[in-house]
């Protein structure tokens, strides 16, 4: 199979990724920007978010932020940003043969914001951070919560979009600042996927991208050390249901251990076959949602599990939880679950050769973050590898009493004590 990757730099050094599927009939841009939280001094929080949604305000080249976005639209597109704790993106779907005007528009949104209506943005970004607290103003998001008492004192801790205090002590200055500090070339890629061929992408990167002045790329500051466990972080909320999340520090992706559990979140959580769902849910009935995922940063990485239930079950349902990991260390898994595990992994990559935005977030994201991004063959490689003994020992590893921080918010009357014993005796 021919390579449908093809990677590029500008002269300013901006780094341009084209994945070329011609067999798809949209297409997909992303420009990726290190530049998240972790990436604040925790006086300026939320300054990252912030800018992302000034850039939507207007540019000098199209200064009415509605006339702007309706142009991309007009072109079948829809513009969109994300801020996350590392990093930040702007996309849009692309008709192929109409690619030109919305690279013009994020190429200028980017390079020349105007900064505009900087108290309405103020204002929108107040109400959004409600959404992540209860009436007392109490953090009420598992993963806020989570990551503050998994990265205690470090950036990686801090909420993506501030809080009231921070993002109301914000300047037009600072968004200025972070702006000239962040949005240099170097500290960008810009990527594509689709029925695109990668000259004409480099053709309109050159024209719509090259005003970025080089500028250079951020680092991420050092890790500190991990807290000492097990700890539960318990938040009372007026709500009928009781949400649920175990969360354990892990190695980054490049480690040996990154693909074995990648498999194990697979034997996890993956259809109505996987672990969490077979235990919680069809045979005990503790919970009605379950759920496992990896939170990869470039150093380091976050493996959660989590479920959502009555709260008079919920210290039945988070020691279950925790007794279907502590399995995964005691008892090898039954050969065919291993490759069943394994097996939808390459399916899934499979399908993800149908979808832009996979591949735009697979090697856009990943040559700003892990350069060079991971081929296919190698991913997959490495996940084929693995074996029941790797998933013993490296579950032995990371699921350990001294790693686990446990998170739960709902009515804690009547539960708080055996809740804190469940996850105080675990593993």
């Amino acid at each position: 199979m021919k390579d449908p990757v093809h990677k590029s730099v500008l002269a300013n050094g901006l780094r341009v990724v084209t994945v070329e599927l011609p067999h798809l009939h949209t297409g997909m841009i992303a420009a990726y920007v290190r530049a998240g939280s972790r990436h604040e001094d925790p006086a300026r929080n939320g300054v990252s978010h912030f800018l992302e949604h000034l850039f939507f305000r207007g540019s000098e080249g199209y200064p009415d932020g509605r006339a702007m976005n309706a142009a991309v639209e007009d072109c079948g597109g829809s513009l969109n940003g994300v801020t996350t704790r590392d990093h930040g993106y702007y996309f849009s779907p692309v008709h192929p043969e109409r690619l030109e005007v919305p690279m013009a528009v994020l190429g200028d949104m980017l390079a020349r914001p105007l900064f505009k209506e900087v108290e309405l943005e103020r204002e929108v970004i107040l109400e959004e951070i409600l959404d992540e607290v209860d009436e007392k103003g109490r953090d009420i998001d598992l993963d806020n919560l989570s990551k503050r008492a998994l990265f205690p004192g470090h950036p990686l801790g801090l909420k993506i979009a501030g809080t009231p205090q921070t993002v109301g002590g914000l300047t037009e200055e600072h968004l200025r600042a972070q702006h000239a500090r962040a949005y240099g070339a170097r500290n960008l890629v810009l990527a594509a996927a689709g029925p695109l061929a990668h000259a004409r992408v480099l053709d309109l990167a050159e024209k719509h991208f090259g005003r970025l002045r080089p500028g250079e790329p951020l680092g991420d500051g050092p890790l500190n050390g991990a807290p000492r466990g097990p700890q539960l972080i318990a938040v009372n909320h007026a709500e009928s249901q009781m949400e649920l999340q175990v969360s354990f520090r892990a190695p980054p992706e490049e480690h040996a251990y990154f693909p074995v559990l990648r498999v194990i979140k697979r034997l996890l959580d993956d259809g109505l076959a996987s672990r969490l769902q077979l235990q919680l849910v069809e045979r005990k009935a503790l919970a009605y949602s379950v759920g496992a995922g990896m939170d990869g940063f470039t150093d380091c990485s976050v493996f959660e599990a989590g479920c959502a239930c009555a709260p008079r079950k919920a210290p039945d349902a988070v020691a279950e939880m925790l007794r279907v990991l502590g399995d995964l260390r005691e008892t090898d898994v039954p050969e065919d679950e291993l490759l069943r595990a394994k097996n939808k992994s390459r399916i899934w990559l499979e399908f993800s050769l149908d979808s832009p935005a996979e591949m735009i977030g697979w090697f856009g994201a990943g040559e700003l973050l892990r350069p060079p991004a991971e081929s296919f063959e190698s991913w997959l490689s490495r996940i084929e590898k693995v074996t029941a003994a790797d998933v013993r020992r490296v579950a032995h590893a990371v699921f350990r009493r001294e790693n686990l921080i446990g998170c739960a918010v709902g009515p804690l009357q009547g539960v708080e004590k055996k809740l804190r014993a469940a996850v105080e005796s675990a593993l």
